[in-house]
Parts: structure tokens; C-alpha cells; sequence
């Protein structure tokens, strides 16, 4: 049988057998997931397998980060704004400056939106293996913790220089990895470059929105019209909802503590997938 057939199949099993709870339950893990550095990805596939649940694909999975988009929108709606009118403001300055943000947010996001073109099979394959994910979660989550505590944090810019946009845009590439975490990746990657906590983690939701945008557009076609509008729509509301606080919490987090936390939790999921793998 054609493989496309296998695969056109395979997705409307997942979306019929989905319910409401689950797609709840699935919007809130990658509400809380995708903000935190502990990996959306990760959970969205192993919490749905340990539990015995029909995983329902990675056109499913990025469909939930059209809730994150509205919860980034939500939180940084002022900071979108401002860049928008400052982009036609009279002031030449302050134009140049809108300018310069937009066109060091679409650089920095060209790395990751052509490795999600060219990698896309083998993400949706070879590297969905639970083994594979408890040892991303681990060896990244390490070194997230180890370069927080390295570095000093010496910068707090608003918007950084185009250095450490590309490093943080480039490091989103690897976040196509299970286990890795786009936001803990770009985050090790703004405090390597001497970013603070806060500024790091501001600037790594900034770059996540056109980067969720672009995945959202290019995974809606592979959407099963199985998939009912109300169980998609109450995944996406969950994932808005919690991720709206889930932002807010790991700035206010970041403004007085460190990642040590997270690497802890990181660890020790990756611990129960193995032993979780073992007993299987």
C-alpha cells in the first residue's frame, strides 16, 4: 500500500479517537511545555503513549501552537504594537530602529524554517524514540543549567545585536529534536551570548511567534477534517490559557531565580520514560 495512504489513515484513527478530555488535557501540556524549557515536543508524545493514548500526529501537535501564538500575542501585544507603528513613525530613528527588529526577527527565524522544510520526515520518524527523548531532555536541560550558571549576565537589552539573534535563531534548529526545547535552547543560547534570564527568555518568545505562525500555515493542510472544529478548538483555548501564564510565571520566575529547577524536572521525566520504556 502507498505510504501516504498508510500515513492519510493512520492520522483519522489518531483524530477519532481523540476526546474533548484529551484534547484539554494535550492544550494545557503544551501551553505549560512550550514557554517552560523543559520541551513541548517531548511531552506531546510521550505523556499521550505512556498513557495509552492514540498519539495523533505532529499536524496535531503544531495545530496546539496556535494556542501558544495567542498567548504570545496576548503577552506581548505592546511590544508587537510598538514595532508595528514604529515601522511608519515619522521619526527617522525610531523607524530605523522598528526596521532593524523586524528584519533581525525574520533573519534569525530563516535557519529554523528551513531545517523544519528539509528535516521534516526525519522528525516525524527516526526521531520520535522515546530513548531518544529522555536523553535530549537530559544532556540539554544540563547544559541549559550550565551555561546559566557560566555566563555572567551582563546585558539587558530590549532587542539584542544581530550576533546573538542569529546564535538564538540558529539554535532553534535543533529544537526539531524531541527532548531539546525550542525555548530552552534559545535561551542557552541568550545567556552564552551574556543575556540576562529576562532578556533571554523576552527575546526567545519574540522570536517564537513568527516562527509558530509559519509551522501553524504549513500544518493546517494535514489537519483531518475527523478532527472535530469543538475538540480542536477547546485543545487550542487550553494551550492559549495556560500559556498566557505560563509566560508570565517564568519571567517573573527568571527576574530572582535560575534554571536549576528545570533541569531538575527535565531529569527526572527523562527517568521515568526510561524506566517507564523498560517496563513496557
Amino acid at each position: 500500500m502507498d505510504p501516504k495512504v498508510c500515513e492519510a489513515k493512520v492520522r483519522v484513527l489518531a483524530c477519532r479517537a481523540m476526546s474533548p478530555l484529551q484534547a484539554l488535557v494535550l492544550g494545557a501540556v503544551q501551553g505549560v511545555t512550550e514557554f517552560l524549557p523543559i520541551s513541548s515536543s517531548a511531552h506531546l508524545y510521550a505523556i499521550p503513549t505512556l498513557l495509552g493514548w492514540r498519539y495523533a500526529g505532529v499536524a496535531f501537535d503544531v495545530a496546539l501552537h496556535w494556542g501558544t501564538l495567542i498567548a504570545l500575542l496576548a503577552a506581548f501585544w505592546r511590544e508587537w504594537l510598538q514595532l508595528v507603528r514604529g515601522a511608519f513613525a515619522r521619526d527617522r530613528a525610531q523607524r530605523l530602529q522598528a526596521w532593524s527588529t523586524w528584519l533581525k526577527l525574520g533573519a534569525a527565524s530563516v535557519p529554523a524554517a528551513a531545517a523544519g522544510v528539509l528535516l521534516k520526515d526525519l522528525a516525524e520518524t527516526r526521531l520520535r524514540s522515546l530513548p531518544l527523548q529522555a536523553a535530549t531532555l537530559f544532556v540539554f536541560g544540563l547544559l541549559l543549567w550550565w551555561v546559566d550558571r557560566a555566563r555572567p549576565a551582563s546585558r539587558d537589552p530590549a532587542i539584542p545585536g544581530w550576533g546573538t539573534c542569529m546564535l538564538m535563531g540558529t539554535a532553534q534548529t535543533l529544537a526539531l529534536v524531541p527532548g531539546v526545547s525550542r525555548s530552552g535552547i534559545t535561551m542557552t543560547a541568550g545567556r552564552a551570548a551574556c543575556l540576562s534570564r529576562v532578556a533571554a527568555a523576552r527575546f526567545s518568545f519574540l522570536l517564537a511567534t513568527p516562527i509558530t505562525f509559519g509551522a501553524g500555515l504549513v500544518e493546517l493542510r494535514h489537519l483531518s477534517p475527523e478532527l472535530g472544529a469543538g475538540t480542536l478548538a477547546i485543545g487550542v483555548a487550553s494551550a492559549a490559557v495556560v500559556g498566557v501564564l505560563a509566560i508570565r510565571g517564568l519571567i517573573r520566575w527568571l527576574g530572582h531565580a535560575g534554571f536549576g529547577a528545570f533541569f531538575a524536572y527535565r531529569a527526572a521525566f527523562a527517568l521515568f520514560i526510561l524506566f517507564a520504556v523498560a517496563k513496557r
